[in-house]
């Protein structure tokens, strides 16, 4: 046997170990989770679609499109295989391309309205479009009996992971993607219906410079209440680099453009391009802090008065090119302000000066106004009678003076939120009052509920709902519940009602929305209507306390921990609601926050008093609550609390000890091998365990893992999911976790020696083995004693319990 067939021998043991083994995704209560077995593994979910009607839920995954009835979930899916030919796949390598990449990743699904659905997918970075019959659920084919399919440039993005949005209006599909193979020349565009209507934005950095498309949304008129015959309008929003301004970097900056659904563009400037296209900025900006949210990630349109497009709000996800932490924001922007701010000044650049101003005089009639009455009783009945002064104006001033501002309802400190979806309920007899209720899925499998009534802004609950790793990247509305799906799962909510909120805890956050827990039933009632005596800035849980207040909420119960000189701190404040929490501490720029509970790294400057205060309604309601109190001092190596220590006894068992193995069963199958009589003399024995040796730890070019995996990977930072055992019982405070970086050296030096002693006694086996297999074994048995005894000095596995890692932001 040659030295690689021993040294594959023995990774194959490794990968026995168990740490290898796959996790399947977990359920949780009674929850009914689809996993990717459920679906017959098929991965990479990027586009839903519904069938309100049926309630047939239609999805875009890679290289297939598969139907599952909501209705029955337990039932198989339908499924229908659109892949990509081998050759075509080779072709795509061949250009630079990945082979996972080389798919076809359906990223659009629309229906007709003829019974059929219009699906577009990237082909293999060659996008193609086809039609599924809903009847039979199956693609379309051709006379040759090959599926019938169509160009799908700019319908479909090239990239499985580009960011691009598409509407459906009036049958006709309006679509804002990236255009050719490289991901260089983007277009906003009417792409179906008459060939001669289909129009496109101008490839013009004033009008789109390197846009990241975000959202899209159709607003139709009321024909029984539209006294001014305004048009149908289409809304798309996107983040592109600011052209505005000269920064020494490139500076995002959220937009919500909107094109007029009757503009066929102009008859000689602007020819097929759009004559209605004008953008503005979307400002979502925290005053009392300074803080600008400059990162648009989702939309969700929702009418306050259902059949009222005047009323249409949009929900907007955000974050800031400029934070490195974590960090959500929400804002709501109406289509009021946004009306007005496309109806207000324009603004330009002079070429000149290079500075934007006002631009005067501004032609009649006003460029970029949808067809109106006023319009066509002027005489332009159609867009191609605009006059070209207007229409050059138009070309050379897509963006306007306002922005669009609003003040964030919540911000979440190490949280990514990544989709949302908005439910309103009435809760006055009225109906004159109204709560909006966010569904916020997370980066991390999780989904979260924030009520709305009024200024007041409640975090409702923290439901986690796929494994970790695994982001939500859609939430529809069906019914009184909401279907949430990730890139290969699928789950199915309940979110309107009152009976699926657990404790009384969480009941009484919800009493803005008609929700009162019965002590009797041991349940969540909804009585439809806010309770008179309802108090916005009163502490819920009071209501489940026999309405006296909860014994040290504001005052808690001040902890000293004893810790050491370079240690990693991270001390837990529990908040109770979406308004951020700060710390007051020793000034030290060795500090971190995460989401409401900070990182400390211990140092002779950072110890002292820490205090944690959260906001528990508007500024202005009064002093924040102080919600944590910690006291940092510094304790020798024997009388620091071992409890704090982050080591995972499991962790270094699982790992280490199958490593030792594995190379002791390297050297075995070599031994056996040379004593069944290869004809080697001893001087290429001794050749073969020098090489052999090579390969093993040593102190020069250690091999093992570093201390930063034993640590790092094993315990995170923060975990969202769960609940903390508080450190005097039920306070409600989370446990202190402390992360050692002297314990590191301490472990790699024992794994260092541990690996220096097997290295001599490796040779010595080698030198050995004619001596016979008695000799062997009991070199192999002082090698376990050994292994147990550098295990026992070990004090971080020794001295120290598992670590809490969980924690929860309620």
């Amino acid at each position: 046997m040659t030295p690689a067939a021993c040294l594959l021998a023995g990774f194959l043991s490794l990968c026995l170990s168990p740490g290898s083994r796959g996790a399947s995704v977990s359920s949780y209560g009674e929850r009914k989770i689809l996993s990717p077995q459920h679906f017959g593994g098929v991965l990479n979910f990027s586009t839903f679609l519904l069938d309100r009607s049926s309630g047939m839920l239609y999805l875009g995954a890679q290289d297939a499109i598969l139907a599952v009835d909501t209705g029955n979930l337990s039932q198989k899916p339908l499924k229908i295989v659109w892949d990509v030919p081998e050759d075509k796949r080779k072709s795509c390598v061949s250009k630079g391309k990945t082979e996972g990449d080389c798919r076809n990743y359906i990223r659009l699904l629309e229906f007709l309205g003829d019974g059929r659905i219009y699906v577009c997918g990237t082909y293999a970075f060659d996008p193609q479009c086809a039609f599924i019959t809903i009847s039979n659920f199956s693609l379309e084919k051709g006379i040759d009996n090959t599926i019938h399919m169509e160009t799908g440039k700019g319908k479909c993005p090239f990239e499985p992971r580009q960011h691009y949005t598409a509407v459906m209006a009036g049958g006709i599909l309006y679509t804002a993607v990236s255009s050719n193979f490289l991901g260089t020349l983007f277009d906003i565009s009417r792409v179906t219906g008459a060939v001669q209507e289909r129009i496109r934005t101008e490839q013009s950095i004033s009008w789109l410079s390197e846009p990241d498309f975000v959202s899209s949304a159709f607003i139709q008129e009321d024909e029984a209440n539209n006294p001014l015959g305004d048009d149908d309008k289409i809304y798309f929003f996107f983040n592109e680099v600011a052209k505005e301004n000269d920064f020494y970097t490139k500076v995002k900056v959220p937009r919500v453009a909107r094109v007029c659904k009757s503009d066929v563009g102009g008859m000689k400037t602007l020819q097929r391009r759009w004559t209605t296209f004008l953008k503005t900025q979307l400002v979502c900006e925290d005053r009392a802090s300074e803080q600008r949210f400059n990162v648009l990630t989702d939309v969700f349109t929702v009418q306050h008065v259902p059949g009222d497009p005047r009323s249409t709000h949009f929900y907007g996800i955000f974050t800031s090119q400029w934070e490195r932490e974590e960090l959500s924001a929400v804002c709501v922007y109406s289509l009021a302000d946004i009306s007005d701010a496309m109806n207000g000044p324009f603004k330009e650049l002079k070429k000149t000066c290079e500075n934007w101003i006002n631009p005067e005089p501004v032609p009649t009639p006003r460029p970029g106004q949808c067809l109106n009455n006023a319009l066509k009783a002027d005489g332009f009945e159609s867009s191609l009678k605009l006059p070209d002064k207007v229409l050059t104006f138009m070309r050379d001033h897509p963006l306007m003076e306002n922005s669009v501002v609003s003040a964030p309802l919540l911000v979440r400190r190490g949280i990514t939120y990544t989709k949302l979806a908005v439910t309103l309920a009435s809760i006055s007899s009225d109906n004159s009052k109204k709560a909006a209720v966010l569904l916020l899925g997370t980066d991390r499998g999780e989904l979260h509920r924030v009520s709305v009534v009024g200024q007041n802004v409640t975090l409702l609950q923290e439901t986690p709902l796929f494994k970790a790793q695994e982001p939500i990247n859609s939430i529809i509305l069906f019914k009184d519940a909401a279907l949430v799906g990730s890139p290969s799962s699928l789950t199915h909510q309940v979110v309107e009602g009152c009976s699926h909120y657990p404790s009384c805890e969480v009941c009484a956050r919800a009493r803005s929305l008609g929700c009162i827990w019965n002590a009797k039933e041991n349940a969540c009632d909804g009585v439809g209507t806010e309770p008179a005596d309802w108090n916005p800035h009163a502490d819920p849980l009071t209501l489940c306390n026999g309405g006296k207040d909860n014994v040290g909420r504001c005052s808690p119960e001040e902890k000293s921990l004893q810790v050491l000189e370079g240690l990693r701190v991270l001390l837990p404040c529990v908040q109770i609601s979406p308004h951020p929490c700060y710390w007051e501490h020793p000034q030290d720029r060795y500090t971190r926050q995460h989401h409401s509970d900070l990182e400390v790294l211990v140092s002779p400057s950072s110890l002292g008093k820490y205090v944690c205060f959260c906001e528990e309604g508007p500024p202005s309601t009064g002093k924040p609550c102080q919600r944590a109190m910690f006291f940092l001092t510094v304790a020798g190596p024997a009388t620091a609390d071992s409890r704090a220590l982050v080591s995972n006894r499991q962790f270094v068992i699982w790992y280490l000890l199958p490593f030792l193995l594995g190379v002791f069963l390297s050297a075995f199958i070599c031994i056996l091998y040379r004593r069944c009589g290869n004809g080697l003399h001893s001087n290429t024995t001794s050749s073969v365990s020098e090489k052999e040796r090579d390969l093993l730890p040593s102190s020069d070019t250690p091999q093992s893992p570093s201390s930063a995996s034993f640590l790092s990977e094993a315990v995170p930072l923060t975990k969202r999911n769960g609940t903390i055992n508080g450190l005097n019982g039920g306070s409600g405070i989370h446990a202190a976790h402390i992360y050692c970086n002297t314990t590191e050296q301490k472990l790699q030096e024992s794994v260092t020696n541990l690996a220096l002693q097997l290295d001599g006694r490796t040779e010595r086996v080698g030198q050995d083995i004619h001596a016979g297999h008695r000799e062997f074994e009991e070199g192999l048995s002082d090698v376990m004693d050994g292994l147990d005894e550098e295990l026992a000095k070990l004090k971080v596995i020794r001295g120290a319990p598992l670590a809490q890692c969980e924690e929860s932001s309620i």
